[in-house]
């Protein structure tokens, strides 16, 4: 079975974004990098190589280090992800309330796999073990927005209302 990969051009990095970020929100402190880190993958929605370079430069971090702290934590992502996160759990209560049929109904309506992105670079699909709402299960997190007692419905809702954008 093959897989088709989708490239896409990473965006280029905005010097001035990340001097108003590493300076004026965080003022250049180096104990606020991870701080830095969130901000900019806000921004970009992960986090650039060249970025890492330029806040590695600018507080005098190898940039070795930062690579260590991106790739520790799993909320930072060294690939680009869509515009929109779709977050749906995957744990014990949630999966007996069927988030495994809602897994596989987003997969096969936006074409993309759990941690895959839409080829328009809309849509980031990722499953996750727990998000803390089990008595709500199963549950959805579209852009940080919590859906308790998601449907296939309300994700065919989310999805529509993105395309209708």
């Amino acid at each position: 079975m093959s897989e088709t990969h989708v490239i896409c051009q990473e965006p280029e990095v905005d010097f001035v974004v990340l001097d108003r970020i590493i300076q004026e929100e965080y003022g250049g402190m180096r104990e606020k990098m991870i701080m830095m880190m969130q901000a900019i993958q806000r921004y970009y929605h992960f986090l650039p190589e060249p970025a890492l370079l330029y806040l590695g430069q600018v507080l005098g971090v190898p940039v070795i280090r930062i690579y260590e702290v991106a790739t520790f934590y799993a909320s930072f992502s060294l690939v680009p992800k869509g515009k929109h996160i779709l977050h749906i759990c995957t744990g014990t209560a949630c999966h007996l309330k069927g988030s495994g049929g809602m897994v596989r109904h987003v997969a096969g309506k936006l074409g993309i796999e759990p941690g895959m992105t839409t080829p328009d670079m809309e849509i980031t699909m990722e499953t996750v073990n727990c998000l803390g709402a089990c008595a709500v299960a199963p549950v959805v997190v579209m852009d940080e927005t919590y859906h308790p007692k998601a449907t296939v419905g309300l994700l065919n809702e989310l999805i529509e209302n993105i395309n209708a954008e």
